[in-house]
Order: structure tokens, then sequence, then C-alpha cells
């Protein structure tokens, strides 16, 4: 039987990296089991790392036109915002469940956050994000007029409870965006670490990951026990 997310509650932020790629249904399962625990005070905020075995998800702005190659990976469809969205092996994928009863109850600044987070993460590995007026992620120079998307940003909130979040490439197949239109926007393109010329391993990126959060959030994250493989 899969581990619970359920604790008892404990002051900061936890962190809890999974053991192996986690099916998506498992891994929103999990979330919702986790709003639920911090809604009814039996747990407390999580920042969740896994990565997932090649899918698709359709957030609530998806439009199926924009799925290149149907039948290539499987496509769930789910409740965060936003349009297709690639995972897959090589991308972490960070899901962030926070009490935003305690920050002022400010999706705009919650978003703002997510991007700071993943723009100073980046930023580590010696590549500069940034945010664009009109699309949704971090995005990079990668050559003259050109620019590319290399960390993703969807979320859902269930009474100020957190929960999705975000998704950075550090080495995934690139190849695999070319079954989707990701996040409906044709005219730029997918990168990642790796395709910049960083080389730089999941448990670094998570070591960045960890260290900027405390800075963006407030609160460094203190471990929990890794969850069990599905």
């Amino acid at each position: 039987m899969a581990a619970s997310l359920t604790r008892d509650p404990a002051p900061g932020i936890a962190w809890q990296r999974a053991k192996a790629p986690i099916a998506y249904e498992a891994a929103v399962r999990r979330m919702e089991e986790r709003v639920a625990a911090i809604l009814d005070g039996t747990s407390g905020p999580l920042l969740w790392l896994v990565e997932h075995p090649p899918l698709i998800t359709a957030g609530t702005s998806a439009s199926y036109d924009d799925l290149r190659q149907p039948g290539r990976f499987p496509v769930h469809e789910t409740g965060r915002g936003g349009r297709l969205t690639y995972h897959g092996p090589g991308q972490r994928v960070a899901y962030v469940m926070l009490d935003l009863r305690t920050r002022g109850q400010d999706l705009r600044r919650y978003v703002h956050d997510l991007e700071e987070w993943l723009i100073r993460t980046v930023a580590r590995f010696g590549v500069e994000g940034g945010r664009r007026d009109g699309r949704v992620g971090i995005w990079v120079e990668t050559g003259p007029g050109g620019e590319a998307k290399i960390a993703a940003i969807g979320v859902r909130v269930r009474r100020w409870i957190t929960f999705h979040g975000v998704a950075l490439n550090v080495n995934p197949a690139l190849d695999h965006f070319e079954a989707i239109v990701p996040c409906g926007i044709s005219e730029h393109g997918v990168t990642s670490l790796a395709a910049l010329g960083v080389d730089a391993t999941m448990a670094a990126v998570d070591d960045a990951l960890l260290r900027t959060f405390g800075e963006v959030f407030g609160a460094a994250p203190s471990p929990e026990p890794a969850l069990d493989p599905i």
C-alpha cells in the first residue's frame, strides 16, 4: 500500500522526493490527500519533488487542437490551470501545497513567487530566465530573436490551499514535446538545462530548488521521509 502523505502538523514547510517516477493519477490522489489534511489541520505544507513517465496533462484551458501526435503519449485531464503540458523523465516536477490563508490570500503574488523561484533556480546554473507578458512560464533567449520555454507553471487552489505547481526541464527528451503545442504557444520552442549546455544532475537541481525556495517563500523546507514508489 502507498505511504500516506498525512502526518502530524509541524512548523514550517516539509519537502519530499519520490524515489521513482510516479503515475500521474497517483500523484493527483496524493496531492488531494495532502490538501485535505492541511485543511483539517492534520498536516502541514509540502513541497513534493517528482518525475513522471512520459505523459501529457490537459489543463482547464486545454484545446485538443494542440495535440499534434494523438496516441503517442497518454493524456490526463486535470484541474490545474493552463493548456497541454508534457511531463516525462529528466523533468523535475515540483508540486507545491501551501496554505495561502497564512500568506495573505494573494494568488497573483503566489504565481509571481513561483516564477521568481524558478528564475533564481536556473540562475544558479548560469542561465538567465525571465517572465514574458502574456506567456506563462519561464523563458530564456536562445539566439538573436529566439526564445524558448525552460519551465512551466500550472496551479490549482482549493479553499486557499495550493496544489499542482511547476515543471523544470533538466534533461528530458525534447522531441517528446513535439507531440503537443506546449501551453498553446506555437511560435516559441522548448529547451532544457542540458540543451543550454548545463550538465546538471537532478540532485543538484533539487538542491538549488530547495535553497531558492527558502529565499523566495521565507521558509526553508525540512525533509520528510521519502514516499514509496508506486
